[in-house]
């Protein structure tokens, strides 16, 4: 079955349309790559893919021990690389609000960092940098 749809509309941006909910999702080649840069580009979709797989893993464990993150932050850079042109690192620090967490809470969130499915599915040559701030 079909997940996304895209379209490319020309002058280095596309649409995609996620079908199960019809939310879409625009991207533009960056400005460094000869695009407007008014959108996400689809190297900034794979870095916002990885933090956001994380921290919704964070979530789960976090549902299932019943420890509140509520208003973590995530805070993503994404490094590039030339020769050839690929992201290199993607540097991710996650900010959770000040509620008191035990040593057992953190090492609880901190334990399914690396084993969500986008940092599983990626190539093992990205430099994947996850820092936590307590």
């Amino acid at each position: 079955m079909i997940t996304v749809k895209t379209t490319y509309l020309g002058n280095l941006r596309t649409e995609s349309i996620h079908l199960q909910s019809g939310t879409k999702i625009v991207t533009d080649a960056p400005t460094d790559n000869r695009g407007k840069g008014e959108s996400f580009s689809p190297t900034d979709l794979l870095a916002t893919s990885l933090g956001t797989c994380i921290l919704t893993i964070m979530g789960i464990k976090a549902m299932d021990h019943h420890i509140d993150i509520e208003g973590t932050r995530l805070e993503i850079t994404k490094i590039m690389a030339n020769d050839p042109r690929r992201v290199f690192e993607v540097v991710m620090d996650f900010h959770f609000p000040d509620k008191n967490y035990s040593e057992e809470e953190r090492q609880l969130i901190e334990s399914v960092a690396g084993i969500s499915p986008v940092p599983l599915s990626v190539h093992s040559e990205l430099k994947q940098t996850v820092r936590f701030h307590w």
